[in-house]
């Protein structure tokens, strides 16, 4: 479902808020309305640098008698993979992955979260030392939450990290269809980075032409997310050169996906456990976010470029396939192929020798669904789909905004030779 701006502004109460809180509330709506695929940063109490969520949105708060005060929605949305498909999730606040929440340890905050859903539901906050009775698991530790009603979880928050909210109703459903959101509790004091960005996991089993995840699969999942969405709908990260970049990983998935980065290597300060001690951090260029699990990530930009961030699943970073295609590899398909252009004019043999042209071919498949391969590149097709995005770093950077293609110094491009025999 879709939300008007007159009725995201109720809900986020705009009317009493001050400035930052107005600057909040735009970064949801532009993301909501898809007009922002980086919503710009929200400027916290400056004792730490906001978390950018590619292609999402951060929770606006208010203060109430020293309490922080945000409000989810828990409804079904409507959510872009990417240009040419549109998926009926289940979301909050007009959104899936729902909007970031960032507090800070000490806080003490209210959340209230209302139910749209057309079943019941609830909220649990996946890693947070929460009373028990907030602990949001339905016929557990709470009553469900009823459609149209509206419930408030207040705990104060006594520990920092990477977390997640999730519900405890109808999970194998209502996370199936996109229900989950980072909870960020940053820490009192402390180093800060330069850039911090949060991207979840996510895997869906859409069938081609259709536009509703079923959410009984257990296993053959075909398009594969960051944020809810697929390459080459992913946003870009973008830094400056040289500055100290986090990088923070959700899953909610079925599987286990190893993330990888090139062009640096990054050190994993963070499990969903809490803060790695220093002297325990570990370097990485994959690693491994298993479903439950947060893992965080901290690097310096220091190699200027374009560099790929995707899973490292192969069949994780492409779009939807069928997968129960003979195999054609090393197949001799010359004979057979002219034979069926008899019957069908225009037939084209496939699979012989690979698949990589078929980002270049841009077969029109059926409604609503993604190439399998596609984006192009300076060089050419990307040949990539799913779990991928690209770490942008720049020595200078006017803003943020998508900077365009890397131009390589010369003679810094790989490029053919001659045969060498």
């Amino acid at each position: 479902m879709s939300l008007s701006r007159r009725q995201l502004l109720a809900r986020t109460g705009i009317a009493a808020a001050g400035t930052a809180f107005f600057g909040r509330v735009q970064s949801a709506l532009a993301a909501i309305s898809g007009t922002a695929d980086t919503p710009g940063t929200v400027a916290g109490d400056g004792s730490y640098t906001p978390v950018v969520t590619p292609n999402g949105s951060t929770l606006p708060w208010v203060m109430k008698d020293g309490v922080k005060e945000f409000h989810l929605v828990a409804e079904p949305v409507k959510r872009e993979f990417a240009p040419g498909m549109m998926v009926n999730c289940w979301g909050y606040n007009g959104s899936t992955p729902g909007p970031t929440i960032e507090a800070v340890e000490g806080d003490r905050v209210r959340i209230l979260v209302t139910n749209k859903l057309p079943e019941s539901t609830s909220v649990h906050w996946h890693g947070i030392l929460t009373p028990n009775g907030m602990d949001g698991v339905g016929g557990l530790t709470q009553k469900h939450i009823e459609p149209d009603e509206t419930y408030a979880y207040e705990f104060t928050l006594r520990q920092h990290g990477t977390y997640m909210y999730h519900p405890h109703s109808d999970e194998m459903v209502q996370m199936a269809l996109g229900m989950m959101g980072f909870f960020i509790i940053h820490p009192k004091g402390g180093p800060k980075v330069d850039r911090d960005f949060a991207i979840f996991l996510m895997e869906w089993a859409v069938n081609p032409g259709t536009f509703t995840p079923n959410p009984s699969i257990m296993t053959d999942f075909n398009n594969f997310t960051f944020n809810s969405r697929v390459y080459p709908g992913t946003a870009p990260l973008i830094v400056k050169l040289n500055q100290k970049v986090r990088v923070r990983i959700a899953n909610l998935s079925m599987d286990n996906h190893p993330i990888h980065i090139h062009g640096h290597r990054w050190w994993v300060t963070e499990t969903d456990g809490g803060q790695i001690p220093k002297s325990a951090w570990w370097p990485e260029t994959s690693v491994d976010v298993a479903p439950g699990t947060t893992r965080t990530m901290e690097f310096v930009a220091d190699n200027p470029g374009d560099w790929a961030l995707h899973c490292h699943k192969t069949h994780h970073a492409m779009n939807a396939m069928s997968h129960d295609i003979p195999n054609l590899l090393g197949v001799d398909q010359d004979a057979v192929t002219k034979k069926i252009k008899k019957l069908v004019p225009g037939y084209m043999d496939m699979g012989s020798d690979g698949m990589g042209d078929m980002a270049e071919m841009q077969m029109k498949g059926p409604k609503n669904t993604l190439p399998m391969m596609t984006g192009t590149g300076p060089f050419g097709p990307i040949e990539m789909g799913g779990m991928f995005t690209v770490l942008k770093v720049r020595e200078s950077l006017a803003s943020y905004d998508d900077p365009g293609w890397y131009q390589h110094p010369a003679g810094t491009v790989a490029q053919a030779v001659k045969s060498v025999s």
